[in-house]
C-alpha cells in the first residue's frame, strides 16, 4: 500500500471506497455547487426538503479522496435535520464523524460545509414561502 493510504484512518477510507449519497436527486429542492482553486476540488449537494427537514441528501464530488468521503459523511449527517438546525452545520463535525483529517486535507470538509449551505440558500431563494425567513436571515 503506497504512503497516500496512510494519511487516512479506516473511517476516510470507507467513505472515499464505498461513498454514500452519491448522485443528484431529481428535482431537488436546493442544490448548491462549491469549488476550491486552491485543491480543484468541485462539491455539489443536492437537497429534498419535507415539512422543514432534509429528507435526502446527494452529492457529486470531483477531488481528491478526503473530498470525497467529506462530502459523503455530510449528507449522512445532514439527513433529518430541520433548515435552522442544517445552517449551523460546520465542517468540524465532518472531521470529527470521520475521526479526522490529515491538516493539509482540512479544506475538504471545509467544501462540504460551503456546498451544504450554497443549497439551502438556494433552497430559500427557490421556497421563499417555506423559509423561515428570521431563521435564515441570522445565518
Amino acid at each position: 500500500m503506497s504512503d497516500t493510504y496512510t494519511l487516512y484512518n479506516s473511517t476516510v477510507m470507507d467513505h472515499f471506497m464505498n461513498p454514500r449519497n452519491m448522485g443528484d436527486l431529481k428535482d431537488a429542492d436546493g442544490v448548491g455547487e462549491v469549488g476550491a482553486a486552491a485543491c480543484g476540488d468541485i462539491m455539489k449537494i443536492s437537497l429534498r426538503i419535507h415539512d422543514g427537514r432534509i429528507a435526502d441528501a446527494r452529492f457529486k464530488t470531483f477531488g481528491c479522496g478526503s473530498a470525497i468521503a467529506s462530502s459523503s459523511m455530510a449528507t449522512e449527517l445532514i439527513k433529518g435535520r430541520t433548515i435552522e438546525e442544517a445552517l449551523k452545520f460546520s465542517n468540524q463535525e465532518v472531521v470529527d464523524a470521520l475521526g479526522g483529517l490529515p491538516p493539509v486535507k482540512i479544506h475538504s470538509s471545509e467544501l462540504a460545509e460551503e456546498a451544504l449551505k450554497a443549497a439551502l440558500e438556494d433552497y430559500v431563494k427557490k421556497h421563499p414561502a417555506k423559509a423561515e425567513q428570521p431563521v435564515l436571515a441570522s445565518a
